[in-house]
């Protein structure tokens, strides 16, 4: 456990670790910390730290198990982390924060996630060297990928923030649609339960619901042709034929 005064350290230094020198600031790419000053010294630390929990990790087979141990792993670098979100305007390469954010999207923590990418993706950082994907295109296609395997484990909310967050971006289509497909059969499940009397219903019911859940899968569709939303798009359509004004039963009547 780390104690108050250590936590406290370790977030100021984070802070630190975002004044970039002159010279460094003129590279088109950022630079880790500075091996010289007191962040860049707290830094090397907690990366030797990093190496010894990836290659403990490395050592567990099963993703499963590896996760409860990601989750405690990772409060040995919440200090850090934090301080590093505090330093407003600033940033440096930082393996140890997308290296969290990469556990924080394996441990569905995805409020956590979001903010570490929010950073990444503002910044220009890097990911890991084994990876191939921007931060953006990896928060997208792994929140995606979790969200259509597991429908529970990802809430509309936050695949919205994840598109927003990422909108402009450069990805593949697929990655793309994947993420418009778990947005549109959100929206889908939103028509299905839809409750007329309840608060937060939008103006246009639940014919609106079905509108947007079809945008979303028709673009979806036209990112990628097999991404496996035409069974939904089918039913939607037939969905919104019925609530459709003028089909059936006239709002004037009975």
């Amino acid at each position: 456990m780390i104690s108050p005064f250590r936590r406290h350290k370790q977030r100021v230094l984070g802070i630190m670790s975002g004044a970039v020198a002159p010279e460094t600031a003129r590279t088109p790419e950022l630079q880790e910390p500075k091996a010289n000053s007191p962040s860049g010294q707290e830094y090397a630390a907690l990366r030797v730290l990093l190496h010894d929990n990836l290659r403990t990790l490395s050592d567990i087979a099963s993703h499963e198990a590896r996760v409860p141990i990601k989750v405690e792993m990772a409060r040995a670098f919440a200090p850090w982390v934090e301080g590093v979100l505090a330093a407003e305007g600033q940033a440096a390469q930082d393996e140890i924060l997308v290296t969290n954010l990469v556990w924080a999207i394996d441990y569905h923590d995805f409020d956590y996630a979001l903010r570490l990418a929010a950073h990444a993706i503002r910044h220009g950082l890097a990911m890991p060297e084994k990876f191939t994907r921007t931060p953006a295109c990896y928060l997208a296609e792994e929140v995606a990928t979790i969200a259509n395997a597991e429908f529970d484990a990802v809430s509309l909310d936050h695949l919205l923030a994840v598109s927003a967050l990422v909108e402009g971006h450069d990805m593949h289509d697929a990655v793309r649609a994947k993420l418009l497909k778990a947005i549109g059969r959100r929206y889908a499940r939103r028509a299905e339960e839809f409750d007329p009397a309840a608060d937060n219903a939008p103006a246009g019911g639940k014919a609106a619901y079905v509108e947007t859940a079809l945008e979303a899968l028709r673009r979806a569709l036209q990112l990628d042709a097999n991404v496996g939303v035409k069974k939904d798009i089918e039913r939607l359509e037939r969905e919104a034929k019925k609530l459709a004004p003028g089909d059936g039963e006239s709002p004037h009547q009975g």
